[in-house]
């Protein structure tokens, strides 16, 4: 139906960017939405941030608004996270994941099990 890869992930020090990437291909589905999730070690894995496919809205976890952007090339099917004054305890694991299902609220969003396909994760470090 849908594959995910994520890249762009690596080591920086605070304060600095980065920006991940999720290439989806697509077959046999349509996409309404995509998110970003992180898994810090040990740790749960957590919503990050979330994109509506048409129209572009958006929504973010309260500890990354206003240094993280979410955006999406439909054009390409591509996915992007630009992180910004990178802190140490934004380092995890990011996985991207793509939603099947037209009309899902923000809370649905941030919910895992909202999603149909998930990436493989990118590791991003950010050392203090």
């Amino acid at each position: 139906q849908v594959q995910l890869v994520e890249s762009g992930g690596g080591l920086v020090q605070a304060g600095a960017s980065l920006t991940l990437s999720c290439a989806a291909s697509v077959r046999t589905f349509r996409i309404y939405a995509m998110g970003w999730f992180r898994q810090a070690p040990g740790k749960e894995r957590e919503f990050v941030a979330a994109i509506t496919w048409n129209p572009n809205n958006t929504n973010y976890e309260d500890s990354v608004k206003g240094r993280f952007t979410i955006s999406r090339d439909r054009a390409k099917n591509t996915l992007y996270l630009q992180m910004n004054r990178l802190k140490h305890e934004d380092t995890g694991v990011y996985y991207c994941a793509a939603s099947g299902k037209d009309g899902s609220s923000w809370s649905e969003l941030k919910d895992q099990a909202q999603y149909d396909a998930w990436g493989q994760g990118t590791k991003g470090t950010v050392s203090s």
